[in-house]
Order: C-alpha cells, then sequence, then structure tokens
C-alpha cells in the first residue's frame, strides 16, 4: 500500500486525476473499466479530468465505468440521486459513451437482482482496472459501514444513523429525508480491481486515515481492507494525517520523494 501526501485538497485531486488520466492513456487493447465514487471527495479530481479532457490530453471513448453505490428508492432524476450527480459532475463533460456507464438501479423491482446483475456485468467487462473511492469519517468504504463482510459484494445495504447525519446536508438538514438502505458495491468487490485509489482529505477523516493506515485490517474500518491489496494508494492532505505517527508520515514521505509535500 502507498500513502502518498500533498498539501492540500487541490494537489490531491490535481495528482488523482493525472494518475488517472495516465492509466487510461497507456491503456491498450479492450475498454479501461474504471470504477467511480460520488461525494465531495472525487469532486477536485473529477474537475480536473474535465480540464484534461477539454485539453485535449484526455478520451473517455474507450472507457467503461461502474460507479459505487446509489440510494434506494430514488429515481435517476431526483437531485440527490448519484446518477444526477455523476452526470452533473462528470459525464456530460466528458466524451464517454453513455451506454459504457453503469450505476446501480435504486427504482429496480428487484433490488438484490439488480445487484447480482450489476457483478455480472462487472465481470463481463472484463473486471475494474482501476476502482477510485473515497472514506468516510468512520472509515466506510462506499456504503460498507462498519461491521461490513471484508468479502462483501454488491447488495443492499442499511444505512447507519451516522451516515445519514453526515449525508443530510445534501437533503435540506434533516436525516430522516435520507433513504435508509442503499445499493453498493461490496468490500470485496473494490478488493476485486486490479488497482485502487482512495482519496482521504480533511481533518474529518483523520481518524478514518489513521485506522486504515496504522491499524489491524478490520471489519469496523472497511478501508483497512486496502492493506491486503497488491496495488493499492491512498491519496491525502497534509490536514489527514493529523492522527497518523510523525514517524508513519516521514516513512511514506521518504519512500515518495520530493515530489510530494
Amino acid at each position: 500500500m502507498r500513502l502518498v501526501i500533498h498539501e492540500d485538497y487541490e494537489k490531491v485531486s490535481r495528482w488523482t486525476a493525472a494518475y488517472i488520466a495516465e492509466r487510461i492513456n497507456t491503456h491498450k487493447g479492450k475498454p479501461f473499466v474504471l470504477g467511480l465514487p460520488t461525494g465531495s471527495s472525487p469532486l477536485g479530481t473529477y474537475k480536473e479530468l474535465i480540464q484534461l479532457h477539454k485539453a485535449g490530453k484526455l478520451s473517455f471513448a474507450n472507457v467503461i465505468t461502474f460507479n459505487m453505490d446509489e440510494y434506494a428508492g430514488l429515481p435517476a432524476d431526483h437531485e440527490q440521486s448519484y446518477h444526477r450527480f455523476m452526470w452533473d459532475n462528470l459525464f456530460s463533460h466528458i466524451d464517454i459513451d453513455k451506454k459504457n456507464v453503469h450505476i446501480l438501479n435504486g427504482m429496480a423491482k428487484d433490488l438484490k437482482a439488480e445487484c447480482a446483475a450489476y457483478e455480472e456485468a462487472i465481470s463481463a467487462a472484463g473486471g475494474i482496472d482501476l476502482f477510485l473511492g473515497g472514506a468516510g469519517a468512520d472509515g466506510h468504504l462506499a456504503f460498507n459501514e462498519p461491521g461490513s463482510s471484508l468479502v462483501s459484494r454488491t447488495r443492499v445495504k442499511t444505512l447507519t444513523h451516522d451516515t445519514r447525519i453526515a449525508n443530510a446536508r445534501f437533503f435540506g438538514g434533516d436525516p430522516v429525508k435520507v433513504p435508509g438502505t442503499a445499493l453498493t458495491v461490496g468490500v470485496g468487490t473494490v478488493m476485486s480491481a486490479r488497482e485502487v485509489v482512495i482519496i482521504v482529505t480533511g481533518h474529518t477523516k483523520a481518524r478514518a486515515l489513521r485506522d486504515a493506515v496504522e491499524g489491524g485490517v478490520n471489519h469496523m474500518c472497511t478501508l483497512s481492507c486496502i492493506q491486503m491489496h497488491q496495488h493499492a494508494i491512498i491519496v491525502c492532505d497534509e490536514t489527514a494525517t493529523d492522527e497518523l505517527k510523525v514517524g508513519t508520515v516521514r516513512y511514506f514521505k521518504g519512500i515518495e520523494g520530493p515530489g510530494c509535500s
């Protein structure tokens, strides 16, 4: 596992976008399969990817995407659906083919069947080449809340009260308006990707980063599972390292060299 530390969120976003662009641009043959998150963490990266595309430095014409999750019970055109989020913040601004975009359907009549079909679609695409993700303040990955199985696959998940409180800011500040369940890829789904890149920024994520990097692999911090991945990177800012030991920070900065602040 690599821990890449940058000075601030802007530099984290720029580095992450450049890393993803390099992976797409050097990929040969079949389409590049990219896993994507929603939330505030990837917004800067998406803006940077859009700029690279507009500058003629990156094309998504040969990219297939699979999103991490979606709320159950929200139609695709709902202003807080993750369908809407992705089209507003990324897909509408790049040259991706609509048929190559995959997002779980929270309005499916049979949610379990929807989840099973999603796993089949990932497999049919050849598996995920790179899964980009963020992390919750409690260390959850996608909607894999504390206590989730580390070998879980795409499924319906009940959201914790803490998660609903954290997401209430998107629903008029009322946690009750936040859907109580969601469809999410599992920890095992993410771990099956050939590469995993996780964005962790801000002081509110400091404890999650500490638990994921310095703690043991634990289902109470599902982000910690990437310790077991052969090609995993956490990209963070200085503020997110507040709970890490000084020696840990020095160690990872020393490995990465002077390119990171």
